[in-house]
């Protein structure tokens, strides 16, 4: 069960309305002209194979996938074209620099598309190697209802709800907070050429030598 309060763990930041809407148009044409190169594609859950409800790509020298095989991992190719994943764009790099407080440069963007029925069951983000550097995430398009725990999967949970152009960092001694999105908001916002929502989630994959 969420917990009521508003108060999200320490190290957990919500900046509400952080993009404007102009901002949220030019990081749209943006993640058009990455997904022109490196196509959505649907992932795999590892073992069962089943298919995720969240179509994704990546940009970055890493990329984030998983498959019934091989399971969850990063990797500097599509795992459809086989191609390297196109670079960070500079205005993602620059909200980093701007939010992350943290020196550490990002390697990796995964890039979600939720459509009206999609979710994200609680997860950690931890196929990282180094934890010192927060976890950032961008929402655009429809609201979503997200949900953020502690470090152990049967912690009570916060549940806010993100607009489009809001941004969420995920760090210090809740870098591995349990966290995930319950439910879409369709038609709650005309940015996308159709109903759903994107999230843009940066992170540092590698250690820091």
């Amino acid at each position: 069960m969420a917990n009521p309060k508003s108060t999200l763990p320490s190290g957990i930041r919500h900046l509400p309305g952080y993009l404007d809407r102009a901002q949220q148009e030019a990081l749209v044409d943006i993640v058009r002209t990455i997904v022109t190169d490196a196509p959505l594609y649907t992932p795999a859950m590892p073992k069962t194979g089943k298919a995720m409800s969240v179509r994704m790509t990546n940009c970055g020298s890493l990329g984030w996938v998983t498959d019934k095989e091989r399971g969850y991992r990063y990797q500097s190719t599509h795992p459809a074209t086989g191609k390297p994943w196109p670079d960070i764009p500079d205005m993602l790099m620059e909200i980093w620099r701007d939010v992350a407080e943290s020196p550490i440069e990002p390697e990796a963007c995964l890039i979600n598309y939720y459509d009206a029925s999609a979710k994200m069951g609680l997860h950690q983000d931890r196929d990282e190697k180094e934890f010192a550097a927060p976890v950032l995430s961008i929402s655009l398009g429809d609201d979503c209802l997200f949900r953020v725990g502690g470090l152990k999967r049967d912690d009570s949970t916060t549940s806010i709800r993100l607009a489009s152009g809001d941004v969420v960092v995920i760090g210090g001694e809740n870098r591995l907070a349990f966290h995930g999105v319950d439910r879409i908001y369709p038609g709650t916002s005309m940015l996308l050429k159709r109903e759903g929502r994107i999230n843009l989630t940066l992170r540092r994959v590698t250690l820091v030598s």
